[in-house]
């Protein structure tokens, strides 16, 4: 077996973050990882944009998400700003913009939320 395919885990280090969030790796090599988190206590707390254009009669869920990170950020805080891309009626698209303490961009995402009517 070469060491693409030895299991590599125990010489994964998740850093702090990932530690704080509960996310363990049981399994890595270069060709697959398999990572776990806990549910409990890494739920989104909420998608206030969304949820404000769709108001009180729909519910808000999360479709897709991708970011492209721009650099590091190693300490002090960050600042994300969403602004709108699309509004729409069943779907809400946003930019975020992600920037260091300096108003250095960090990282760009995209979300784009499904807005479903609440059953009555």
């Amino acid at each position: 077996m070469n060491s693409n395919q030895e299991n590599q885990a125990s010489a994964i280090q998740v850093g702090a973050m990932a530690e704080r969030m509960g996310i363990t790796v049981s399994f890595a090599t270069a060709n697959k990882v398999v990572g776990h988190m806990p549910v409990e206590g890494n739920t989104q707390p909420f998608g206030v944009g969304a949820h404000l254009h769709a108001g009180p009669t729909r519910s808000v869920v999360g479709i897709d998400i991708n970011g492209t990170h721009h650099r590091s950020a190693t300490a002090g805080q960050v600042t994300g700003t969403a602004t709108p891309l699309s509004l729409g009626r069943t779907i809400a698209v946003y930019e975020i913009v992600i920037t260091d303490e300096r108003d250095k961009r960090i990282c760009t995402a995209r979300l784009t939320c499904l807005l479903r009517e609440l059953n009555s």
